[in-house]
Parts: C-alpha cells; sequence; structure tokens
C-alpha cells in the first residue's frame, strides 16, 4: 500500500530492548512490565496503572472489577458505534448493554441523548474516546454524578488524547482501558494497560490478571491477608481470574515508544492540522470535529450530500490507488450479526450511527509527514462522481 492504515515505528532502540530481555532470561511479566506501569502513570498522571496482554482484555478486566468487586448489575450505557470488545466483557459478565446513538460530528457518544437513556438498573457509562477524539466528558461526568453512575472508559484508539476536562483520556473515569496493538499509538507487539484512580483496583486488577492468585498482590492489599510465606502464597487463589499477563518484551518495548511518543504525537498532530485544512471545503465531506485536544488515531470520512450512499465507489477507488481504509470500527453495532447473542436495550433512535455506518471510513495516521498521501485521498474523493 502506497498509504497503509499504519505503518511500524520501531527503530534499532525496540529490538535492543527486546535483546536485553533475551538476555536476561525472563519472557513473561516481570520488572520490565512493572517499568513500565510506573512510567505510564508518570507520563498520563494516573494513580495507578496494570499492563495486559491487549486493550480487549483490559476491557475484560474492568467488567469483572464492577461484578466480581464491586458486585454491579444492570445495564451499562454504551455508544452505538464503538469496537467489538468494547460491547463483549459487558455481555459475559451479564449485564444489558444500553446502546445510545452518537454525534455525527464527533462519532462519540451522544452526551444529550444519555440521560433519557437512563433506566432504574443502570450502573455504569462506558463511554469510548473514537479514533484519538474525547468524549464530552464534563457533560458525561455531570451525568455520572446526577445518577450515581461509575464511568468508565474504552480508550484504546486515543492514548495521548486530552479531553475537554484537562486531564488524559483514559483517566477521566474510574478506570480506562488502552491498547498497544500495532496499529495504535504505541506499540509493543500485543499489550494494553487499565488506568487505575485507587491502588485498591489495581491490585484487584492485578490478582484477576495472573489466575487470581495472591502472589502479585503487595502486603499491603486489601483483598488478602498473605500468610508471608511464599510457598502457601503461591498457590493461593483470592479473586476468579485469567491469564492475561503480558510478555516482559512488550514492557522493555512500552518504556521505549513512551520516550518516543511526544515526538509521534507531534507529527501526529501536524497531519491532521494538513487533513483539516484541505477538506475543509471539499463538498460532500464531513470529518471529524475535535473535542478537548485529540491524538489523531486517524482520519474520519463521512460522505453526504451528492456523495452520499457513494462509499463502495469511493472504497474501490481508494483500494485501486493502494489507499488501505476500513469502516468506523463496527459501525452501528446493533446492525451486525452477533447482536442476536447479546442482551441489549434498544432505544429504536440511532440515525447518526446508522448515517456512519453506510456512509462512514476512515484512513490512517502515521508518525511520519503524510502530506502527500492526504493530498491523493483528496484528488480521489474530489474525482468521484
Amino acid at each position: 500500500m502506497k498509504y497503509p492504515l499504519a505503518c511500524d515505528t520501531w527503530d534499532h532502540r525496540e529490538i535492543e530492548a527486546i535483546q536485553e530481555v533475551i538476555k536476561g532470561g525472563r519472557y513473561t511479566m516481570g520488572p520490565k512490565v512493572k517499568q513500565f506501569e510506573k512510567e505510564f502513570c508518570d507520563y498520563f498522571q494516573c494513580q495507578d496503572a496494570v499492563m495486559v496482554n491487549s486493550g480487549s482484555t483490559a476491557n475484560l478486566l474492568i467488567l469483572a472489577l464492577l461484578k466480581e468487586k464491586y458486585k454491579l448489575g444492570g445495564d451499562i450505557i454504551v455508544p452505538a458505534v464503538s469496537w467489538s470488545t468494547t460491547y463483549f466483557p459487558i455481555y459475559q459478565y451479564g449485564f444489558t448493554l444500553n446502546f445510545v446513538d452518537i454525534d455525527k460530528d464527533t462519532l462519540n457518544v451522544d452526551a444529550e441523548k444519555i440521560e433519557k437513556a437512563i433506566t432504574e438498573n443502570t450502573c455504569a457509562i462506558m463511554a469510548v474516546n473514537l479514533l484519538g477524539n474525547s468524549c464530552d466528558y464534563k457533560r458525561l461526568n455531570e451525568l455520572a454524578e446526577k445518577h450515581n453512575l461509575i464511568l468508565i472508559e474504552d480508550n484504546c484508539e486515543s492514548l495521548g488524547a486530552i479531553s475537554d476536562t484537562d486531564v488524559y483520556t483514559g483517566t477521566v473515569g474510574r478506570l480506562g482501558s488502552f491498547s498497544f496493538f500495532f496499529s495504535h499509538h504505541l506499540q509493543t507487539m500485543e499489550g494494553g494497560m487499565i488506568a487505575c484512580q485507587n491502588k485498591d483496583d489495581a491490585d484487584y486488577l492485578r490478582s484477576l490478571r495472573a489466575h487470581g492468585w495472591c502472589r502479585d498482590l503487595p502486603d499491603d492489599n486489601s483483598i488478602y491477608t498473605k500468610t508471608g510465606d511464599p510457598f502457601k502464597d503461591s498457590f493461593t487463589f483470592v479473586t476468579p481470574g485469567y491469564s492475561v499477563r503480558p510478555l516482559e518484551m512488550s514492557g522493555a518495548i512500552g518504556s521505549v515508544q513512551l520516550k518516543k511518543w511526544p515526538d509521534m504525537r507531534r507529527q501526529r498532530v501536524k497531519n491532521a492540522e494538513y487533513f483539516q485544512q484541505k477538506f475543509k471545503d471539499l463538498a460532500g465531506v464531513r470529518t471529524q470535529k475535535e473535542t478537548g485536544s485529540s491524538s489523531w488515531f486517524g482520519f474520519s470520512i463521512l460522505l453526504e450530500g451528492h456523495l452520499e450512499g457513494k462509499r463502495d465507489a469511493l472504497v474501490k477507488e481508494l483500494k485501486g490507488n493502494e489507499v488501505e481504509c476500513r469502516p468506523i470500527v463496527a459501525g452501528n453495532f446493533m446492525r451486525n450479526p452477533v447482536i442476536d447473542y447479546v442482551t441489549y436495550i434498544d432505544h429504536e433512535d440511532y440515525t447518526n450511527a446508522n448515517y456512519i455506518h453506510e456512509n462512514g471510513l476512515f484512513i490512517g495516521n502515521d508518525v511520519v509527514n503524510l502530506e502527500q498521501n492526504i493530498d491523493l485521498v483528496y484528488q480521489i474523493i474530489k474525482g468521484l462522481k
């Protein structure tokens, strides 16, 4: 592809970090992971952080925490447009998905429609920051406080974005998930992180992360009083956990990538500024409206006016010119066949999600100059009949 969705952001420093782990002989989760967790907390200003093997399992453990530690049940507000593993852990833990339409400009949940969707059984809001863009957290915080709801975040596409409350997205709510998959902002092979507002949640997550045992818990944890005998404590299980630990290599790579992140973010923003300027007056195209300061995962393109209904033709032209593109995540998730498996609330008002499902796509952003690539996409769309 001339213009791929994502490119490798590694250089000799990531390779050297892997070699250091190999020389040390410990490949599974260890001190490098712990170091990256600490550096992540310091950079993104969260109270604690727990690394896992993907952003999807970060969401899984967040929902496990709500169910097992906080004993919550009922329904959880979710946007109608997001990725599959925003939703599956909610269903898998017995919650009901309460779908709310999105805002056509920001692509995030329409905060003004949430209050009407809240039921007497609603226990939480799962805010999703889509394509690098922050939700309207001023309003979401008000709603969460007013209705005594826990606010959690799927921030897998938006590391480094700054919310309208002047803090990093993923750290606004009680818990926030991050992804370090190849196409995301930081690349650690596979990997994810959960940002926490308090130590007790982080301790619980560390047990859930590794089989449910107490081995990784600090002595001052509030979950289980350890015996102090390593033999007995090594195989004592205290939470209904999983095995979703990250590799030690991923932790080491994360530390390298985090040092490079400020420069990578700057180039992403430069590309976005060029994209916005280029497309601002192009008839038939609506682009994402920024809330706070986006970290620009990619560039959304929503066809309207004379281009409405012509997405298939555009996709064909883009592919023919070696431009990689994708739907805007899963579109309206309620229109995916898997919806027959889950328990959900349908408010029958998803005009914007449906429009994006049929007329939306996105192209990639990267840490290199993309002006020529953006020009190419502009010319393709401009010539679309």
